[in-house]
């Protein structure tokens, strides 16, 4: 049986779009199956974890212009485009990760467009709080904008948005990427942002 991932991201978060590229590639050749699973980060952050929002203080500027200058470089060792910081940053994700919860049912759907969304955000430096853009990275990837930005309208996908990020504060998340790998004995093993999938990968490979 393959080893259930479970990958849950916000679309806002620069260390996810590494750890999304990542994913597969740091898994390669085992048995698994990544579940997508769309939450709030901010959520996240406002429960658990508000030292964040401390970091971003002027007087923190250095340091994260250094952490800026490291995540380039993941990019560059991942081949993937990083126009970060844009003008957007800090994206306000609740739009674009409600149009995520209205495909999570459908896992390749939801692939195909966090893909266009992340380069949208990432390479293009596009709007993402922004519904047209939503729908134009959804015809991008091959979806029907319209439809799915009706459909994350809807109080049943907000409703499930907050669900998946009570869940994953109660499971122990604490920012984005969060990666849980479940024991088939019952324990689960959570892993956090892009440098830890060589831990993701050892841990799948454990128990396929």
């Amino acid at each position: 049986m393959s080893v259930r991932v479970e990958f849950f991201f916000d679309l806002s978060s620069p260390w996810t779009r590494l750890a999304y590229a990542n994913i597969r590639p740091a898994l390669e050749g085992l048995d698994y199956a990544i579940i997508w699973r769309p939450f709030l980060v901010g959520g996240v952050f406002n429960a658990v974890n508000p030292s964040v929002y401390e970091s971003r203080k002027p007087e923190n500027a250095a340091r994260l212009a250094r952490s800026f200058g490291w995540l380039k470089q993941w990019a560059e060792l991942a081949g993937v485009a990083m126009n970060f910081p844009s003008e957007h940053h800090p994206l306000k994700s609740v739009h674009a990760m409600r149009f995520c919860c209205a495909l999570e049912d459908d896992q390749p759907a939801l692939e195909r467009f966090a893909s266009e969304a992340f380069e949208a955000y990432f390479t293009h430096a596009r709007n993402l709080d922004d519904p047209a853009e939503l729908v134009a990275v959804a015809h991008a990837a091959g979806l029907d904008g319209a439809v799915l930005a009706e459909r994350a309208r809807s109080q049943p996908v907000k409703d499930r948005l907050r669900a998946n990020t009570d869940e994953a504060i109660a499971r122990g998340a604490f920012g984005s990427p969060t990666i849980i790998v479940p024991d088939p004995g019952g324990e689960e093993q959570l892993y956090f942002g892009n440098d830890q999938l060589p831990l993701v990968r050892a841990r799948v490979a454990a128990l396929a």
